[in-house]
């Protein structure tokens, strides 16, 4: 179950921040709510899955998820390039994440 949270954690990361580009500096009532709401939500389920996850492994791949998720979220929804260089480079964000899920012996 922990691990369903985490990844949930890091999808949530990804929502906020992605959200950050819409708040307009917070100047925009709702966007801002929603991505405060992400930002407590993503924080509080990884608190969640540290309880049972070595905190290095939580927190690396919560962190992997929303990197990567943030860089092709930007690439998808907001017109950012799509390069050979970045796509290789998000590629070894999610080895990365899938090496610590492997060796976190949980």
């Amino acid at each position: 179950m922990a691990w369903v949270l985490l990844v949930v954690a890091g999808l949530l990361e990804v929502g906020w921040s992605v959200g950050l580009k819409y708040t307009d500096g917070f100047s925009r009532p709702l966007p801002s709510v929603l991505t405060g709401a992400a930002v407590v939500a993503s924080m509080y389920l990884l608190s969640c899955a540290a309880r049972s996850l070595p905190i290095g492994t939580a927190y690396g791949v919560w962190v992997g998820i929303g990197a990567a998720g943030a860089a092709v979220a930007g690439m998808w929804l907001l017109g950012e390039p799509v390069t050979a260089a970045r796509v290789f480079f998000v590629g070894l964000l999610l080895v990365a994440v899938v090496g610590l899920r492997a060796t976190s012996g949980h």
